[in-house]
């Protein structure tokens, strides 16, 4: 069965840094575009990041220049890089295929930003 499996989670101050991994079993990782999605306190799921198989990203423009998406197929992962946080980044972050199937979806990992 499909599994993924955040980690890199944590609280960090406003401005810091944090580098999200996800590895995934059960897929042909290498032919599928994966994404990063959040979902803050009180709001829906969103989208955050996307990388296709051949490389191509995309991110949202909320965290355009301060987020990197990029994947390693040997390792099956997708890692989210993080810089300059805001508070307003505080989340649970989830990784998924795009589009998002509603059985992947694993614990997520939480993301806190705070001074």
């Amino acid at each position: 069965q499909v599994q993924l499996v955040e980690s890199g989670g944590g609280l960090v101050q406003p401005g810091g840094s944090l580098r999200l991994s996800c590895a995934a079993s059960g897929i042909m990782f290498s032919s599928n575009t994966m994404g990063w999605y959040r979902r803050a306190p009180g709001k829906q799921r969103e989208w955050v990041a996307l990388i296709a198989s051949g490389g191509g990203t995309n991110v949202a423009n909320s965290v355009k220049g301060r987020f990197a998406i990029s994947r390693d197929n040997a390792k099956n992962t997708v890692y989210l890089q993080m810089n300059s946080l805001k508070p307003e980044d505080t989340a649970v972050y989830y990784c998924n295929t795009v589009p998002a199937a509603n059985g992947y979806w694993g614990q997520g990992t939480q993301v806190t930003v705070s001074s």
